[in-house]
């Protein structure tokens, strides 16, 4: 594996002496977990939650490479020679597990594989699964859909039919569809009929460890602004026009590496399809990306500095430094005080189709979108630069540096 694969990768390593304690005794805890109930083919489920950046799929990485190697070195009785899958239901992360597991001596690439095909292979040949890990499980369908071959009614409740133990990452807070929603009560509803246990992993691994960068970015999600925390060796700034933004993070690019400009889904595009779609933030002008074939995830690819990333190309994946274009939909009531989300002016609306069993659709739909201005936020592990295209609320961002001076 190249140098650039390794450091976008970070997420995955597993040399213990790269995690926190926490990290350790999560992987520790999980371990001993699965040697508890496997010999009880009792379907247990282990869930690690935690807020982004949290280090929640480094540890379950480490955790899935060590039991591989001992199903595979034969040398464990327990474990030796069970059948084990990491499921990923993102593209992007799931190139880069393939990408570590093509360079390793112990994983293979068909350990890992989409949850769908997963789920119709095992109702197929009725073979169970030991030990199944979920990586991003809040992207796991709680509905059927037929475009993506899933016809039952939950993919976790099947997962865990077809699994003696599955080990869940969860986080609510990166629900990003409808199709997709998940909060606390509806995971209760699936696990709790089965043995589990949660671990909260609470450390924080992205953000140069900077408690007050976290702190402000999850105020402003919720709707607050408040002033920017003191200078510290994370770089947070507020701009007033995107060329800047842009022009520091190619840079960034250019000395530490992956560092990309990223929207909010407030600005047309299609998946598919011959057109180029751009993203505007006052005089800068950017294409949005594109969707690739290739193996190689988006933020490796070196042209993609000069396109702009969507929730979709960027979610689970670490850069060093992340410019966050807020598009029209991302607002700011000056008598309230509070950030406002418009439903009508976001464009990613194959985020909000097929659900009406929900009580309050509207804020559903406005927590997915404060959901994907979270995990957005959240991709800079050094640094975060921000840029409103709303002037009210880009007059407010700007006031919240002044307070802080």
């Amino acid at each position: 594996m190249s140098s650039e694969s390794l450091a976008a990768a970070t997420f995955l390593l597993t040399d213990a002496e790269k995690f926190s304690p926490d990290q350790e005794h999560l992987t520790q805890a999980l371990l001993a977990f699965i040697r508890t109930h496997l010999p009880r083919r009792d379907h247990a489920v282990f869930v690690i939650t935690g807020d982004a950046g949290t280090g929640k799929s480094a540890a379950l990485a480490q955790a899935f490479t060590q039991l591989q190697t001992m199903a595979r070195n034969r040398a464990d009785g327990l474990l030796a020679g069970t059948r084990n899958t990491l499921l990923v239901n993102h593209q992007e992360m799931l190139k880069i597990y393939q990408e570590v597991a093509g360079a390793s001596t112990v994983l293979h690439k068909k350990d890992f594989q989409k949850p769908t095909p997963f789920i119709n292979a095992a109702a197929r040949t009725g073979i169970m699964n030991d030990v199944t890990f979920v990586d991003e499980g809040h992207l796991l369908l709680t509905q059927p859909d037929r475009y993506n071959r899933f016809n039952q009614d939950n993919q976790l409740a099947e997962i865990i039919r077809r699994s003696w133990v599955t080990v869940l990452v969860f986080d609510p807070h990166q629900v990003l569809k409808l199709k997709s929603y998940w909060d606390w009560p509806r995971l209760h509803q699936v696990i709790d009929q089965r043995p589990h246990t949660v671990f909260d992993l609470d450390t924080l691994g992205r953000g140069a460890g900077d408690a007050a960068v976290h702190d402000w970015i999850n105020a402003f999600t919720a709707g607050q602004i408040k002033p920017l925390p003191a200078p510290s060796d994370y770089d947070l700034r507020i701009f007033a026009d995107g060329t800047p933004l842009y022009q520091l993070i190619e840079q960034r690019d250019a000395t530490a590496g992956l560092a990309r400009v990223l929207a909010t889904a407030d600005f047309p595009f299609t998946v598919f399809g011959p057109e180029q779609w751009y993203v505007t933030a006052g005089t800068l002008r950017l294409p949005w990306d594109k969707f690739s074939m290739t193996a190689t995830p988006w933020a490796q690819r070196p042209e993609t500095l000069h396109e702009v990333g969507s929730i979709y190309t960027i979610q689970g994946f670490d850069l060093n430094y992340a410019g966050v274009i807020l598009g029209p939909s991302v607002g700011y009531d000056p008598v309230a005080h509070r950030v406002t989300m418009d439903i009508a002016q976001y464009q990613d609306q194959e985020a909000f189709k097929n659900r009406d069993d929900l009580p309050d659709l509207a804020a559903a739909k406005a927590q997915i979108m404060r959901n994907a201005i979270n995990v957005l936020c959240k991709r800079g592990r050094h640094g975060l630069y921000l840029y409103a295209v709303d002037p009210i609320l880009r007059r407010a961002l700007l006031s919240a540096v002044h307070e802080k001076e």
